[in-house]
């Protein structure tokens, strides 16, 4: 397994994602009905392309993942207290479902990297 490559490919979906989040912060914030979180959301979207950027620059940093999950833990928690407050929205369940599964992913990667220093 290269980790070197996941992390190249983290750091691009990276900067999709952010620059998703920061371009469509309304339609995200509608569709997970959280009118009113489209700065927050920008936010997220901000911290996911520097984190994307970092990773495109150094692919092979096992603290650039790291960052990533970190990232991943914010991610959670913000999606975690919506499905409080809206817990018949699949479209807030399907982001914590996405977000569970990037962090596993990220986890994986950063490891890896880990044991190839």
């Amino acid at each position: 397994m290269n980790h070197k490559n996941l992390g190249l490919g983290l750091g691009a979906f990276s900067v999709a994602l952010g620059t998703a989040e920061l371009f469509a912060a309304r339609r995200i914030a509608s569709t997970l009905e959280g009118q009113g979180q489209e700065k927050l959301i920008r936010g997220f979207g901000l911290r996911e392309v520097a984190a994307g950027i970092g990773l495109l620059v150094a692919p092979s940093r096992p603290a650039a993942v790291w960052s990533r999950v970190a990232g991943d833990a914010l991610d959670l928690a913000a999606l975690g207290a919506a499905t409080g407050k809206r817990p018949r929205n699949k479209a807030v369940w399907g982001a914590l479902a996405f977000v569970v599964a990037a962090t596993a992913v990220d986890v994986f990667t950063a490891r890896g990297l880990q044991r190839c220093r």
